[in-house]
């Protein structure tokens, strides 16, 4: 069996946000805690492209949440530390946490379609966010303001899409409007979980040479959660493999093709390449020894 290594050069000194030690676990119907995150320790850079992967179920999402204090209301979570910016997030209050969400740290859903208002224009929604940071803001600079982030993100004719529903748009245009409404108030860090699963190539990149513009603008860290390992090798900086709530495998992300741990080599495995695939897909192997392990 492979011994588990890291092959990532360190992070800049002074991270933007460093988790170490966290902890998230759900109480079952027969009163027994079940940990979804354990024990995992992570830190990302300003301006840094920090892609998360590994399976579903995992504990990738979960971790971009605790980062936000958006878990469920039955977690049970805890931290040796997690800090952003230099704040100790477990010492903030509820409301302090607050003010950071949109502020200063922000994350982009899934897909639009669950993720956006049905009922609510677009206008009404990215003003919603606004409103709650800069609350003084006029009708008329907060219209500007709108139509500026929608520009932003290559939106043609911001004025209509500015006026429509969610279901007027397509799955581009959505996840584009997703993208303004986190960075309209110039978040520090940004989550990504999954943004462009529910896209086509062609729109995916468009969508990542946007989101790709908007880290460079505004500086910001990103948290960049998926399953397609190729589209993270080519995106990401850096890449941490998580498996079971825990991280397996640190690497840039150059060389994750390179990476040494069986399960981050059964994922690779996993995707075949579309010149010359093979017959058989090859089985994940499972060893209770990951569960465990000590990563160097």
């Amino acid at each position: 069996m492979a011994t588990p290594t890291s092959i990532t050069t360190a992070p800049p000194a002074t991270p933007l946000c460093e988790i170490e030690g966290l902890r998230i676990g759900f109480r079952g119907h027969d009163g027994r805690i079940t940990e979804a995150v354990r024990d995992l320790s992570l830190t990302l850079a300003p301006g840094e492209r920090l892609g998360i992967v590994g399976e579903s179920g995992s504990g990738k999402s979960l971790t971009g949440r605790a980062l936000l204090g958006l878990l469920p209301s039955g977690a049970q979570w805890g931290a040796r530390k997690m800090r952003f910016a230099g704040r100790d997030l477990i010492s903030l209050s509820a409301r302090e946490r607050r003010r950071l969400c949109g502020a200063e740290m922000g994350m982009i859903l899934q897909d639009p379609k669950y993720s956006l208002n049905p009922v609510m224009t677009v206008s009404s929604q990215m003003a919603e966010a606004l409103r709650r940071h800069e609350p003084k803001l006029r009708a008329k600079a907060l219209r500007e303001r709108i139509i500026e982030a929608l520009v932003a993100v290559e939106i043609r004719d911001p004025e209509r899409v500015a006026d429509a529903y969610p279901h007027e748009l397509s799955g581009g245009m959505g996840q584009r409007v997703m993208i303004a409404m986190m960075v309209s108030t110039g978040p520090r860090l940004l989550i990504a979980d999954e943004p462009t699963s529910a896209l086509d190539v062609a729109v995916a990149m468009q969508v990542l040479g946007v989101l790709d513009a908007m880290i460079a603008r505004h500086g910001a860290g990103l948290m960049f959660i998926s399953h397609d390992l190729p589209l993270v090798m080519s995106f990401c900086d850096r890449v941490a493999v998580m498996y079971a709530g825990r991280v397996v495998e640190t690497c840039a992300a150059a060389d994750l093709v390179h990476a040494s741990h069986p399960y981050t080599r059964g994922l690779l495995a996993a995707n075949p390449p579309l010149i010359d695939p093979p017959e058989e897909l090859p089985v994940l192997p499972r060893d209770p020894v990951w569960l465990n392990e000590v990563i160097r």
